[in-house]
């Protein structure tokens, strides 16, 4: 134990500085002597010593010890810095906050962000760029009418489905809750894209956008064909691109166009039908050593737009050779048969001439093209007016009975009539009525009056009111009989979901007026809500012919996110001005693009 403390003491430490101190300032004086001693030459050298040495110290710091130092520029840009981060700020909470809502809320479309920055916008004048147009934006506020709510209302059944199950993968199956893979690419998202622009879905619209910026690559080691990539992906970046001018689209267009440019590497220019993406290796298709004519001839629309928006010519100059080669080819009054050689440049001998299958949308998209480049590559057109023609000669065909008009097919060498059109050829009424509006012969409108006459009766003949995927049609007279005048083959009864004479019912009411065309669209929409519409979308059904055994085959195509469900909304627009006709073409997958001065 220590002894108590006695508090009544101190202990104290004495320290003697004076001394110290002294010796201090008599060394202070001491030094300031010696530098008086010094001539004004020692002196100045010694400055010039110690100032080095304060340089090379100064320049030898890391970057970030000088970060705190600021000139007069400096300062005025703290201001700009401080905008920024409110900018960036302000996109953040947009994206939040639309990402969060409920995408099941009973069909109801998300309103449009009252503050809407341009995201990604990259300096067009840049130095060392070529001059590039700006995208043709525009707005959209959703659904008007109860028609284009339950359209909408059907978009987002279908793209919940995709969502739950096959997020990030080509198509959805919505019945075994599966999904499909094609190409690896996403088709879905990128393929609807534009439409949910359009229907206003920007939730929805935003969420794919981040999959396309973070997930969609074009390394993947396989085989894509050129032509269905080409419509789809290239078309659906570029149209989401020119709708929204966000140019995450546009980079990841170009990629694209980067690897499908591989496929172009042939002989006669004319482009191989397979590209693997990964490997840039190009070849035929495996099941034999031509391409169709309607896909090599149909992908001009999306490469010159790739050009013309990144002021790159080689996409534009690869398209435009091939067809410039078809146009030289010989061909019958117009027409064309539906193979050709890569290697050889040639048509196949023999083919069959048809305006359905492989060969529909060479005709349309000679009209396009010439109307893409603002009417000034006059052998499109030519070539247009021409195949039309050998149609009226060749191929339009009335049935027996109550003379429906219909585009027929010419088989073999001896070109024989095959009564059977596809439910495909029936594009051809509103690219007719496109045509018409744009200054060619007022004849074209007849011919695409009557033409979607019969291929609505493709629809209506059947009791489920879905068309078949090929209709055949009785042109005999029998006697003492009246025939049918359409009927179906037992493996030709399925449908697919297809948009083709949704899309002409939308040109013949945009050009028209006509509300027949609006009620015959509400009658097919019906019966795909009816037959078609499954717990988690909407699936193709194996027979038209009968309603209690449709046979569902599970199945969504992307085309009917991209084309079927857009034309029906578009369809139901009363005021016909959501898409101007005149400064907008549609691609073969319903991507609008904008049409160019030449």
């Amino acid at each position: 134990m220590f002894p108590p403390k006695d508090i009544t003491k101190r202990d104290y430490i004495s320290l003697n500085i004076q001394e110290s101190a002294t010796s201090v300032r008599g060394t202070s004086r001491s030094l300031w002597r010696q530098w008086n001693q010094l001539s004004r030459f020692q002196r100045n050298i010694l400055y010039f010593i110690v100032g080095t040495i304060i340089l090379i110290i100064f320049y030898l710091l890391p970057g970030d010890s000088k970060s705190g130092i600021l000139d007069e520029s400096d300062y005025n840009n703290i201001e700009v810095v401080q905008d920024t981060l409110k900018y960036e700020k302000a996109i953040e909470d947009i994206v939040v906050d639309n990402v969060n809502q409920d995408h099941k809320d009973g069909g109801e479309v998300i309103e449009e962000p009252e503050f809407q920055p341009e995201i990604n916008q990259a300096d067009d004048d840049q130095i060392g760029e070529p001059p590039q147009p700006k995208p043709n934006t525009l707005k959209f506020n959703g659904p008007q009418n109860s028609r284009q709510k339950a359209v909408v209302a059907a978009f987002k059944h279908s793209w919940n489905g995709y969502k739950e199950f096959a997020w990030g993968h080509d198509t959805v199956k919505p019945i075994s809750r599966k999904y499909h893979e094609w190409f690896g690419l996403g088709l879905t998202i990128v393929d609807s894209l534009d439409t949910m622009y359009i229907m206003g879905l920007n939730s929805e619209f935003l969420e794919a956008k981040a999959w396309v910026d973070k997930s969609l690559v074009f390394t993947l080691n396989k085989d894509v064909n050129l032509f269905e990539v080409t419509i789809r992906v290239l078309g659906g970046l570029l149209s989401a691109y020119h709708l929204s001018g966000d140019k995450i689209f546009l980079n990841k267009a170009t990629q694209l166009g980067d690897r499908l440019m591989p496929a172009f590497s042939t002989s006669s220019g004319v482009p191989y039908s397979d590209v693997n993406l990964g490997t840039n290796a190009a070849h035929g298709p495996k099941w034999g050593p031509d391409s169709s004519t309607s896909e090599v001839t149909s992908i001009q629309l999306e490469f010159r737009d790739l050009s013309r928006s990144t002021g790159e010519p080689k996409y534009e100059e690869a398209v435009a050779k091939v067809s410039e080669h078809v146009h030289q080819l010989e061909k019958y009054d117009g027409l064309v048969p539906i193979f050709i050689n890569a290697n050889t440049g040639q048509f196949r001998e023999f083919a069959t001439i048809t305006l359905g299958a492989r060969g529909d949308s060479y005709y349309e998209y000679l009209l396009k093209q010439w109307l893409q480049t603002g009417k000034t590559i006059n052998y499109l057109r030519d070539d247009y007016l021409l195949g039309i023609s050998g149609t009226q000669k060749h191929l339009v065909k009335r049935t027996a009975s109550n003379k429906y008009l219909f585009i027929a097919e010419l088989v073999g060498a001896t070109k024989e009539v095959k009564p059977k059109m596809d439910h495909l050829t029936c594009y051809l009424g509103g690219t007719l009525a496109l045509g018409v509006h744009h200054g060619l012969s007022s004849e074209h409108m007849d011919l695409a009056n009557e033409l979607v006459k019969t291929c609505y009766q493709t629809y209506a003949i059947h009791p489920t009111f879905l068309a078949p995927e090929i209709t055949y049609f009785n042109i005999q007279n029998v006697k003492d009989e009246k025939p049918m005048d359409m009927y179906v083959k037992i493996h030709d009864a399925h449908n697919l979901l297809r948009p083709e004479f949704i899309e002409s019912l939308f040109y013949m009411w945009y050009f028209t007026g006509n509300k027949t065309f609006q009620d015959w669209g509400w009658q097919i929409f019906q019966a795909f809500e009816n037959y078609t519409k499954v717990e988690k979308g909407y699936t193709s059904i194996g027979n038209v012919r009968n309603v209690l055994h449709t046979r569902q085959q599970d199945m969504t195509e992307s085309f009917w996110f991209a084309e079927t469900l857009k034309y029906l909304y578009l369809l139901f627009d009363d005021t016909r001005q959501l898409i101007d006709l005149d400064k907008w073409i549609f691609n073969s997958e319903g991507h609008p693009l904008p049409i160019y001065e030449s």
